[in-house]
């Protein structure tokens, strides 16, 4: 298999390296499939990519007869040994496009000029030229908090056994890129690579069983492992470096901005309940022992190594008295450590403490081991670690001895990057979020009332009436619980129990917020605030001294309507004197969630754009007139549909003065792997976050800024349009849902093996309502129609400017001026140039009723030409994404790969809807759900 080759003028100057790596790998998967697979099956595979990179050119009606024909005639098992070549053709390619841009990367760096936008260089270099002084950045690093939450939603296709595999091929091919490799050296670079690339096409892709939770579990933790323990400390270094150049260093060699731990990571994987029952309490609780092992493990393995590295001798150099008054303390564990030999290291201070400090961190992660066996174990104080705070004393230590005789070199190379890994997972690793259904609350807190003679009827009360009654509860004496209560309930109470027990073993942070979705009410958060009291995680005491809560509730608002709603639910919920002092035993800082998923999948992407940007400004207003410090938590999935796109742009996207310093979003399914499953990417996607969460917070140090007037009333005129046009679609317009069922793979989705999640809230309802936005994305996008993305854009343009070339160019102004309107048109680019409304409309004649389907296609087809034609006009630009030439030319180069990929699953659609076979008797099935990640590898998303 070898690259498709577009026009030179098109490509970027240093693109022929990408496309000679690109079609060598190409070359030798060709190899191995002809070895392998024999000459037949790679003669069919190289018919069927030239056959449609020819189409791609040139229209003709034969050649596509013949290609058509070609996969019509084949059977099972060959289109399946077909669809796999294709697909991990994609992940070849996506592999050399991933090293190509960290080439890139470093060779600005090698060049020593300003680096990218969205550097920590190109970022300090900004605020040196803007006369910020060191004092005031070192004022705003003090506030920022950057936090990607992993979630387990099943967006990624791929088995962690083939990342794994890819990573070795990504290793492999890094040789090549030597400037001076010789002929043997590079024919033995090629061998080991093709070696690799035949690992993985040996390797099953498709998952053999639906993936529990702890499956899910141990996938999000493999990213720390793979990448991020150490593209963490990297982070940090790059940081350190860049605020170096820019405002060099004070006279004991530290920089003049001393570099506070700013980066944070949470989960939901094993804490979000809401519609997965397999999340269980017991699985809550074992998440958390699970993230503690593995970061324990990581620290006792750094601090093996750092015996190699702090072998310093009291007779070369002399340590801190409180130093070694902390070894002195230590002698009472050192018959444990050392075991008859306790004189060991007497003469190598340094190397002595960390047998210590090994010693405590192993007794810690042997007792949570020992919980994850099952046993009640209980952990030894006197030689174990309570806390990382504990660690973190015992490490700070050696840094400031060693720089106390002149060794702050050595101090800031393992030991720092030690440090900085502590400082940003504790040892809880990262903070899990506990999720559930509003109404599972209100159903447990009815009974709990009902039961204890509080109220009768809890569900019959009125929003005031509820209010009322939780205030009063949570003030007054918890009386005893009934023995009594339903199993839900029981459950529901056993949640918080988990939250406590695990707060005691992984320290205060190791849960990190609860959000509750489907929020309508404040009492919505109260019932969850009633709950965590039965738990003892919240109470008041006779004043506020006495006052505690250690739960954070983040409401969290997802449909259109939701979003019309957040001013009245926020400003209820903080006028209540009891939540107040129940905020402020927390911290005072409210977090609220916002759901783009959701919102988007309800009233479309222009509705949900615009009324999230706006509930920001709303939140965030409401809780600064009541003193409350506000955190937005960004539900953003994966693909533009959910609220995706490039990190950096997204933030600075926000409105002005709403992120203050913290953000947490989600991160989703194919997104993790993208942005984490490689050391080299990992650490340019933490650094492009950190920086777009450094520029958009200039206003905590006065930069404020405003959005103009007349941007956000013509905005909000496009919204409305937008919203009408996408509503008529998809709730007005009969046998829509019919045409998505029929016409997209959505069903088949569903027996693929990639989430423990339902794929519906309701079971066997169709509704619009009742499909989760994860599959409705994922159907629309494996049929090339991706229209959450961007359909109602092209109505709301047009109707908007009619043909008054003044408003067009107001329009222009716009997308030049306002980072956020530029943002939301430059993702539309993208997500309308994935599309492909000629094999969208193949699509749609798997639909039962044609006339009915072929009047829905052309009402997409028509709306999705209009929105190019708009999107270009207001960009003023010739092409969709030709202000990014780089992400144009990936997506060109997949394209005649895409084609007979959608073909082949065409043609398995019809078969295997026309068959009535069982499943396990079904020989297209296999190939069918091999398509669907095929497709979505090489989209490069799913849902």
């Amino acid at each position: 298999m070898s690259s498709h080759s577009a026009k030179a003028g098109e490509r970027t100057p240093r693109d022929k390296h990408l496309r000679a790596r690109v079609k060598l790998l190409g070359k030798l998967l060709g190899n191995i499939i002809r070895r392998l697979e024999g000459q037949e099956v790679y003669a069919a595979v190289e018919e069927l990519r030239r056959g449609f990179v020819s189409l791609r050119r040139r229209e003709d009606p034969n050649r596509r007869a013949r290609l058509m024909r070609l996969i019509d005639e084949m059977p099972p098992e060959r289109l399946e040994t077909v669809i796999r070549a294709f697909s991990i053709y994609f992940s070849l390619a996506n592999i050399a496009e991933e090293d190509f841009l960290y080439r890139e990367r470093r060779r600005q760096v090698s060049e020593g000029g300003p680096l990218w936008l969205g550097s920590f260089d190109h970022t300090v270099r900004q605020f040196k030229a803007m006369d910020i002084p060191p004092e005031q950045l070192q004022e705003l690093l003090q506030q920022v908090m950057y936090m990607p939450v992993f979630t387990a939603h099943p967006t990624e296709a791929r088995r962690r056994t083939v990342m794994e595999a890819q990573r070795r091929i990504f290793l492999a091919a890094d040789p090549l890129n030597r400037p001076r490799l010789g002929r043997e050296e590079r024919a033995e670079v090629i061998r080991n690579l093709e070696t690799q690339i035949q690992v993985l096409w040996r390797t099953n892709e498709v998952r053999e069983r639906k993936p529990q939770v702890i499956d899910e579990i141990k996938y999000g933790l493999f990213y720390y492992v793979e990448s991020l323990f150490t593209a963490v400390p990297l982070t940090y270094r790059l940081l350190e470096k860049a605020i170096r150049r820019s405002y060099g260093s004070d006279a004991q060699g530290n920089p003049r901005v001393r570099i506070p731990s700013l980066l944070r990571f949470g989960s939901w994987i094993g804490g979000d309940r809401d519609g997965n029952p397999n999340v269980t309490p017991e699985v809550t609780e074992m998440a958390c022992r699970l993230a503690m092992e593995q970061v324990l493990t990581e620290y006792v393995r750094r601090v093996h190594d750092l015996r190699f590295v702090l072998t310093h001798s009291s007779l070369m150099c002399q340590p801190t008295q409180a130093f070694l008054d902390s070894l002195a303390r230590d002698e009472q564990i050192a018959p444990a450590v050392f075991g008859g030999s306790t004189e060991r290291m007497r003469t190598e201070p340094y190397r002595r403490k960390l047998y210590f400090i090994r010693h405590r961190l192993n007794e810690t992660l042997n007792t949570v081991r020992r919980r994850l066996n099952g046993e009640q174990a209980v952990l030894p104080t006197k030689s174990a670690y309570r806390d990382h705070h504990q660690l973190l004393e015992d490490l700070y230590l050696i840094r400031e001895s060693l720089v106390s005789h002149g060794d702050g070199n050595i101090a800031g190379g393992e030991l720092t990057d030690l440090i900085r890994l502590v400082e940003t997972f504790g040892f809880h690793l990262h903070h899990l979020d506990v999720r559930q259904e509003s109404t599972v609350h209100t159903e447990a807190v009815a009974e709990i009332l009902a039961a204890t003679g509080r109220c009768p009827d809890y569900t019959a009360l009125d929003e005031d009436a509820r209010m009322a009654l939780l205030e009063a509860a949570l003030q007054d004496e918890a009386p005893p619980l009934p023995q009594d209560l339903t199993e839900t309930t029981r459950q529901t109470l056993r949640v918080f129990q988990v939250m406590a027990r695990m707060r005691g073993e992984t320290g205060g942070e190791g849960i990190g917020t609860y959000v509750i979705s489907m929020t309508h009410a404040a009492s919505h958060v109260m019932e969850v605030l009633l709950l965590a009291r039965l738990a003892d995680l919240a109470g008041l005491g006779a004043d506020a001294a006495g006052d505690h809560c250690h739960v954070r509730v983040s409401p969290l608002f997802e449909t259109i309507e939701d979003l019309h709603h957040v001013e009245g639910v926020l400003t209820r919920l903080l006028d209540s004197p009891v939540y107040a002092r129940l905020l402020r035993a927390s911290g005072n800082r409210q977090e609220v969630m916002l759901g783009y998923s959701d919102s988007c999948k309800d009233g479309g992407i222009l509705a949900s754009a615009w009324n999230l940007y706006d509930a920001q400004k709303k939140i965030i207003a409401i809780a600064a007139a009541r003193g409350v410090q506000c955190r937005l938590f960004h539900g953003r999935g994966g693909t533009i549909g959910r609220g995706g796109g490039p990190t950096h742009e997204s933030i600075l996207a926000q409105p002005p003065g709403t992120v203050q310093g913290q953000i947490k979003f989600t991160e989703q399914g194919e997104v993790l792997s993208y942005k984490y499953s490689n050391i080299e990417t990992a650490v340019y996607e933490l650094s492009m976050g950190a920086t777009g969460l450094i520029k958009a917070s200039r206003g905590l140090i006065g930069l404020h800024t405003q959005d103009h007037p007349e941007h956000t009333r013509i905005m909000a005129e496009l919204a409305e349009a937008g919203e009408g046009a996408y509503r008529a679609l998809t709730d007005h317009t009969p046998g829509l849902l019919d045409y998505f069922y029929e016409a997209t793979p959505v069903q088949e989705i569903g027996q693929l093996n990639i989430g423990s999640r339902p794929s519906h809230r309701r079971m066997g309802d169709r509704a619009k309502a009742s499909i989760r936005a994860i599959p409705w994305v994922f159907g629309w996008a494996q049929s090339r129609h991706t229209l959450p993305a961007w359909y109602g854009i092209g109505t709301a343009l047009r109707r908007w400017r009619g043909d008054d070339p003044q408003r067009l160019e107001r329009l222009q102004a716009m997308y030049r001026e306002w980072p956020f309107f530029h943002s939301l048109l430059s993702n539309c680019q993208m997500s309308l140039s994935k599309a492909d409304m000629g094999i969208a409309g193949e699509y749609a004649q798997l639909c039962s009723d044609a006339e009915q389907a072929g009047a829905i296609y052309r009402t997409i087809r028509e709306e999705y030409e209009r929105t190019v034609a708009e999107v270009l006009a207001v960009a003023r630009t010739g092409s969709l994404l030709e202000e990014n030439p780089t992400l144009a030319l990936s997506l060109m180069r997949r394209d005649p790969y895409l084609d007979p990929l959608n073909h082949i699953q065409i043609t398995l659609l019809k078969r295997r809807r026309g068959g009535q076979m069982p499943e396990e008797d079904d020989p297209w099935l296999s190939p069918l759900l091999r398509s669907i990640n095929a497709i979505a590898a090489g989209q490069r998303n799913t849902g």
